[in-house]
């Protein structure tokens, strides 16, 4: 290491897991720099904070790095890969790195193929208000913990765990959440049975006297809970069914949009908790970061007060906007199982209303080998508009597109519409004054709400404007006659 702080580099410093990761490094000390394809307002967020960042990839942006460390996106042929290795400078790819980080505190480790972010921010924001002022990686934003990291100076480290690249090989969790297993990225896992090994290995790496929360209800998590008791580790599992050992029940839809539930822990009632969030997918997220704040000592009243007032994290149902009567909300799903939780909560929370999905898939390899599931994904919606495929890292060898999901779609009707200003167009033309639009996928398409919101604008003011014309006309012919 130099004699100075050391100085590390991050290849991909704008993703959700890099730019993490570099803010924990910039509070420890460390000198920081990276760079991205195109800038963002992660990197800005990460120049205001003190670290170097470019725009661009370029081999003399490296400086004096004692450490690089790289994206799962980016190629080995990479220029500054290439120079740092030429240079003999270690070069860590994300997963080799999580290790060195979390070195030295008792981890807690969330991890699961869909609700990782938010369970993550749960039980991160619960640890924060007990004041055990943890350190904090997660995938996401959270305005409540003011981003996507924190530094904590206490024992413990919550980490959103992710499976891609085998992210999470390596991490030695004191406890581990599994939130639920099914089959994703198809670049990386072919089948169910792929993914399902890879957790088994992230499983395999708790601690001996460490702890196992796994969700009863999912089949692939259930495996795996199975197993880890049989080979000794303490698992509790968590649930709707009576046979987990928390139990969420009674739910209500509440006035804030989310449910009241009870949660029961071996048959005892623990008491009743209340969300904001919605969707009988956040009681889940909840209950899974209840058993864990427990596990860590943290009063039920104190997880109660903090659950209550968890707002949620960005593009997780996130409102954008309302126009009039219209709203306009953001989400990540781009998976079928995520697709079919985000509807089902929408049409929970606004009943008859109609509600319209603007869906972008993302990677063609998730859409060819996902197609059934998306297929039936969007029962609950009343209007569906597909917009092309965001590639990614991907080119289409796959032989399948946009136009072909909204093909499939039977219920409800379903259009595809290539570009975001054909789809701007469409809703400006055919929107129900009344209605509710999601913007789903991982790609760009989260821009398209604010975009939505200024031409709604324009269409009310137009309307006003025009219905105000009438009536000045109406007025002229009265005194006229």
């Amino acid at each position: 290491m130099s004699a100075d702080r050391p100085h590390i580099h991050f290849v991909g410093i704008g993703g959700a897991g890099l730019s993490a990761l570099a803010h924990i490094m910039l509070a420890r000390g460390w000198r920081v720099s990276g760079s991205d394809r195109e800038a963002s307002p992660r990197l800005e967020a990460l120049r205001a904070a003190g670290a170097r960042v470019f725009v661009g990839h370029d081999a003399n942006v490296l400086g004096n790095a004692d450490v690089v460390v790289v994206s799962s996106a980016v190629p080995d042929e990479n220029p500054e890969v290439v120079a740092a290795r030429q240079r003999g400078i270690p070069v860590y790819k994300r997963n080799k790195w999580l290790p060195e980080i979390t070195r030295g505190y008792d981890l807690i480790a969330v991890a699961g193929t869909h609700g990782k972010t938010t369970t993550t921010a749960m039980v991160a924001l619960v640890l924060v208000d007990a004041g055990f002022d943890p350190t904090v990686v997660i995938g996401g934003e959270v305005p409540q913990l003011g981003g996507n990291a924190r530094a904590g100076d206490g024992h413990l480290f919550v980490l959103e765990a992710d499976e891609y690249d085998y992210a999470f090989i390596g991490l030695e969790p004191y406890v581990a959440v599994v939130t639920n297993v099914e089959h994703d990225h198809p670049d990386m896992f072919p089948n169910q049975e792929a993914v399902q090994r890879a957790f088994e290995q992230f499983v395999a790496q708790v601690r001996p006297d460490g702890l196992l929360v796994a969700c009863g209800d999912d089949p692939g998590a259930r495996a795996l809970a199975e197993k880890a008791r049989a080979s000794g580790l303490r698992v509790v599992t968590y649930g709707f069914g009576p046979e987990n050992t928390w139990q969420a029940t009674e739910l209500h839809p509440n006035d804030m949009g989310g449910f009241d539930f009870v949660a029961v822990h071996r048959g005892e009632v623990v008491g009743t908790f209340q969300l904001q969030v919605p969707g009988e997918h956040n009681v889940l997220n909840a209950t899974a970061a209840i058993a864990v704040a427990l596990h860590l000592g943290v009063p039920a009243a104190g997880v109660r007060a903090t659950l209550r007032r968890f707002a949620g994290a960005a593009r997780r149902f996130e409102l954008v906007g309302s126009v009039g009567c219209i709203q306009i909300f953001d989400d990540y799903a781009h998976h079928p199982s995520e697709v079919q939780a985000t509807l089902r909560a929408a049409r929970q929370r606004f009943g008859q209303r109609p509600v319209w999905v603007v869906f972008q898939p993302h990677t063609f390899s998730r859409l060819a080998a996902l197609m059934n599931g998306f297929a039936v994904a969007f029962a609950d919606a009343d209007r569906v508009l597909v917009t092309d495929v965001y590639a990614a890292r991907e080119t289409n060898t796959f032989g399948v597109s946009a136009r072909d999901l909204a093909e499939r779609i039977e219920r409800p009707p379903a259009t595809h519409v290539p570009t975001q200003e054909a789809v701007l167009e469409t809703l400006v033309r055919e929107l129900p004054d009344d209605a509710v639009v999601l913007t789903l996928g991982a790609g760009d398409i989260t821009a398209l709400g604010p975009r939505l919101c200024q031409a709604l604008e324009e269409r009310r003011r137009k309307g006003t404007n025009k219905s105000e014309q009438r009536i000045e006309e109406a007025e002229e012919q009265r005194l006229e006659r």
